[in-house]
């Protein structure tokens, strides 16, 4: 059997804050951090609140500057530090190899859902009409009402707009997923429907990282677990 090809490398990771109010002090969140994320696998971060979860995918997703490591992505076919990456290269890795899907949805006002679905499909170079139907299906799959899907989603009950943000989030098959806590707001009937999406997209080739505080979800999506826990403060 041919081993999973290694899709994320995290070497040596840390990452600190500097409260410029608290007289510059620095706070340490990761420390050290070492993982390998292969093709096919759903490695959930585990751990109590003030892990760093959330701020490790927000350091492989380039939203923070680590402070000490390396955060190395396979795209196009080969290693990019993601630490060391320019912002145009960032934006191509977003583009194409890494997507994000956080537990709010953030979309410009008044853009009807369908259409918000549909956008990364185009952006991709998808046809329109033909993303414009992939998008119905998807909000079909997830159990959005075809009566919303031409509304704007500002006006949505919490798991509508977390379902059309799951559909945004995973319209594009892409080789590596962070996920942060994508289920939080859903019933029982719509993570299975997640679940069922997120094993689709690994028996694809996917690599996904992700944070799933309910244990029923965690037992559906885990290939394995990557324990995590708070730095001790001095």
């Amino acid at each position: 059997m041919t081993a999973a090809l290694p899709m994320l490398e995290l070497r040596g990771l840390s990452k600190s804050f500097e409260l410029h109010h608290q007289h510059d002090a620095r706070l340490k969140v990761l420390d050290s951090i070492d993982l390998s994320l292969h093709a096919g696998e759903c490695v959930v971060l585990a751990g109590p609140s003030g892990a760093g979860k959330s701020t490790l995918l927000r350091v492989i997703y380039a939203n923070y500057r680590i402070s000490r490591g390396a955060v190395c992505v396979r795209h196009d076919g080969g290693w990019l530090d993601l630490a060391e990456a320019t912002p145009h290269q960032v934006l191509d890795v977003r583009r194409r190899t890494l997507g994000y899907v956080s537990q709010f949805l953030r979309v410009i006002p008044r853009v009807p859902a369908l259409d918000i679905v549909a956008e990364p499909l185009i952006e991709a170079g998808t046809a329109t009409t033909e993303a414009l139907q992939h998008a119905g299906a998807l909000l079909h799959r997830l159990n959005v009402p075809e009566r919303l899907w031409r509304l704007p989603p500002g006006t949505f009950s919490g798991g509508e707009q977390q379902r059309v943000n799951i559909a945004r989030g995973l319209i594009v098959p892409r080789p590596l997923l962070l996920l942060d806590e994508p289920t939080a707001s859903l019933d029982a009937a719509n993570r299975a429907v997640v679940a069922e999406l997120l094993e689709e997209a690994r028996n694809a080739g996917s690599a996904v990282l992700g944070i799933f505080h309910d244990e029923d979800m965690r037992q559906r999506v885990a290939t394995r677990l990557f324990p995590m826990r708070p730095l001790e403060t001095s």
